[in-house]
């Protein structure tokens, strides 16, 4: 090799390292016994698997274009998705988007369902009433606040709730006990999807993230003044990272008073998006890519009261949302355990047996999971095939243990 190759190679293999210093190699965020940072190794068939107790919500229902007599396919049912658990006033209450067909289609409105044991629910009722198309809502989460019961939903126009003339607004509706029903309560934010309730900051203001119509992410800091007393904070822009459509972010506060998020990626990387924040939301780093696998689809982290952290995601990208798996940490930045979800699959409803095999385990999908501590579990609400709402109890007996197996 001549002396001006070997200078060639020399000042390319430095530009490389320089760039994998500089953030051009995924932040290791996942790291397994047996395989380490090494995500692409990860044997999914051989993760331990959670058992638990599951009960459907609410299921399966007709769509308003079915006929009686005619062949029942998958776009001939209800949609359900976007579901959000709470435990309060000494129960448990589900809500969760309910269309008449497809996603987010006009006359969208948002369901609720409550139950004394978590495993049996009753019968659905409407929280927002059904708009008159061209409008829907989507549900956003149950909100404690003050003392009070607070159900948010994001309102649009047309189909969907992103691209131009949405006409994009976040609200509240408000638990009237005495009533023994939901009342509009307030306009949150305009322009604005959340993506989870808001959680209180050190400085006792919320905080909640916020999309609007044209995917762009902001931080929206605020709320103890009043429901619709908010400060924006931006944190990054569609199409500002190379290959990177921010969707869907969740974060969590640090001990060291940092908040860490994670993004969904629609970019097509298959993989989580990290970002931090060292003024409780304010500024925030560029998005930076992950080693934590991701099957583009939504995400949901909480910290349990013996002190790890979990993230419920669907982790494989080869079996996409037909696997349900949740993730450990210990530190909160780092992941360190994963397992499967041994989701069962229900019997059919009556009516529904002709389509029932495509709900079965392995085959439907599960997505969209929000999770709540009570009692000794993790309780994880989630959507099958978009169709049915259901709700999968793991006891934090079961935790302790995949996180002690070395």
């Amino acid at each position: 090799m001549s002396r001006r190759c070997s200078l060639l190679l020399l000042l390319l293999t430095a530009l490389l390292m320089a760039g994998a210093a500089d953030g051009d190699e995924p932040l290791q965020i996942l790291r397994l016994p047996g395989i380490g940072a090494d995500s692409a190794a990860i044997d999914f068939d051989a993760l331990p698997r959670l058992s638990g107790q599951h009960a459907v919500i609410h299921p399966v229902a007709y769509s308003p274009d079915f006929a009686p007599g005619e062949k029942l396919e998958m776009n001939r049912m209800r949609l359900q998705l976007h579901n959000y658990l709470a435990h309060f006033g000494g129960k448990f209450w589900c809500i969760w988007s309910d269309g008449p067909k497809v996603e987010d289609w006009p006359t969208q409105e948002i369901k609720y369902s409550t139950s004394e044991d978590g495993l049996h629910w009753a019968p659905a009722k409407s929280v927002t009433g059904t708009p008159e198309a061209p409008y829907a809502f989507i549900a956003r989460g149950l909100w404690v606040r003050d003392g009070k019961l607070l159900a948010l939903a994001a309102h649009f126009r047309d189909k969907g709730a992103f691209g131009a003339n949405k006409e994009l607004q976040l609200q509240a509706y408000g638990w009237n006990e005495s009533q023994q029903r939901w009342e509009f309560a307030s306009k949150i934010y305009d322009n604005a999807i959340n993506n989870f309730p808001p959680q209180r900051l050190p400085s006792d203001q919320w905080i909640l993230t916020r999309r609007d119509a044209r995917f762009n992410v902001s931080i929206l800091i605020g709320g103890d003044s009043g429901l619709d007393r908010w400060e924006a904070y931006p944190v990054v822009r569609l199409n500002e990272v190379k290959g990177f459509r921010p969707d869907e972010p969740i974060f969590w506060l640090l001990p060291d008073q940092r908040l860490s998020a994670l993004f969904r990626d629609n970019g097509g990387s298959q993989r989580l998006f990290h970002s931090t924040s060292a003024d409780l939301g304010k500024t925030w780093s560029t998005p930076r890519l992950t080693n934590f696998p991701n099957s583009t689809s939504k995400i949901f982290s909480l910290t349990t009261s013996r002190g790890y952290r979990v993230l419920i995601s669907n982790a494989n990208p080869k079996w996409g949302r037909r696997q349900l798996h949740l993730s450990i940490s210990d530190d909160g930045t780092h992941f360190t355990r994963m397992a499967q979800l041994d989701v069962p699959a229900p019997p059919a409803p009556e009516g529904f047996e002709s389509i029932w095999k495509k709900f079965a385990k392995g085959i439907a999908s599960l997505q969209y999971p929000h999770a709540i501590e009570h009692d000794g579990a993790v309780w994880i609400a989630l959507s099958r095939c978009k169709l049915q709402t259901e709700v999968f109890r793991v006891s934090l007996d079961e935790l302790d243990r995949l996180r002690a197996d070395r």
